[in-house]
């Protein structure tokens, strides 16, 4: 009795001590926490602990801006590529005069009627001087006189259209052979001016021509070549030779009195005796650049018409 009694109050102090145990643990000691009663109030503490940083910080962009080295580095990366720029426009203008080609298609439709007429029927004009302003010439759209690009530019790609349609009727036609047609045409231009060029500097002729002139003196025969050919297409061989013959007369006439108020001292540009061996080797490269026109229209169009 005595033994099942102390056994008993064992049991007793056994089961108090598991329960204080338990009651601990549950306050202190516990391995996770129990969020499954947390209300909204423990969700916006959790967000805002999130949203924190990226709150404080800002994004990374602004930061950067924000940056005084940044806005160095951009700023002198800003100059860099405006001295670029500067440099390499200024070595472009050395090669390619870009503001003169500008004066060279400063044209209107009046101004590319009125050349064209002077092209194919120049007998009937009689001024060829060309206009200045305060020592600077006037735009050719404001002077007929003055010499464009313009016009032989769009002479020479309706050539090579033409000289296509041309190779078209004949069944010959073929890109590569285009291509050549195109490439020598151009070769030929460019060995133009630079044998003038060539023969300016042999005579030491103080002139204000330019390169630039020069290549459009020499261009304004495709307007003749085109009339020849589109002749020859539509008529026949005759009137290819006819056409041909009158447009080669009248770039003859129109190099003539265009290049001798260049070329020619002041006395023969008035129309008196041509005296000195210098001025007879003048008057005679006119003649011959002119002269050259008609033999290179022939010779760029006699075999596109059959």
């Amino acid at each position: 009795m005595e033994y099942t009694a102390a056994q008993s109050g064992f049991r007793q102090q056994h089961n108090m001590r598991l329960r204080n145990s338990s009651m601990d643990g549950s306050d202190g000691s516990q391995l996770f926490d129990d969020t499954s009663a947390t209300g909204p109030g423990a969700q916006g503490v959790y967000r805002n602990q999130q949203a924190g940083p990226q709150a404080a910080g800002g994004l990374p962009g602004q930061s950067l801006l924000s940056d005084p080295m940044s806005n160095l580095a951009m700023a002198y990366g800003s100059s860099l590529a405006s001295q670029g720029r500067e440099m390499v426009d200024k070595n472009l203008d050395r090669f390619i005069p870009v503001s003169k080609l500008k004066y060279y298609f400063a044209v209107d439709t009046v101004y590319v009627g009125k050349k064209l007429g002077i092209l194919v029927f120049p007998y009937m004009h009689e001024n060829w001087e060309v206009s200045y302003q305060q020592d600077i010439p006037v735009a050719p759209r404001f002077d007929v006189n003055a010499p464009d690009l313009y016009i032989p530019t769009m002479g020479f790609i309706t050539y090579i259209l033409v000289a296509g349609l041309a190779l078209g009727t004949q069944n010959r036609f073929s890109p590569e052979l285009l291509g050549v047609q195109a490439s020598s045409a151009l070769v030929w231009l460019i060995m133009e001016v630079l044998a003038v060029l060539l023969s300016l500097y042999l005579v030491t002729v103080n002139t204000d021509l330019t390169t630039i002139d020069l290549l459009a003196f020499s261009g304004y025969k495709y307007v003749g070549m085109i009339l020849g050919v589109v002749a020859g297409l539509l008529f026949g061989k005759l009137a290819y030779y006819l056409s041909l013959l009158w447009c080669c007369a009248a770039i003859f006439v129109f190099m003539i009195r265009t290049l001798r108020l260049k070329l020619l001292s002041e006395a023969a540009a008035e129309g008196k005796l041509v005296r000195g061996a210098r001025n007879q080797l003048r008057m005679y490269l006119t003649m011959s650049i002119a002269a050259a026109q008609p033999v290179f229209m022939y010779w760029l169009t006699y075999h596109l018409v059959r």
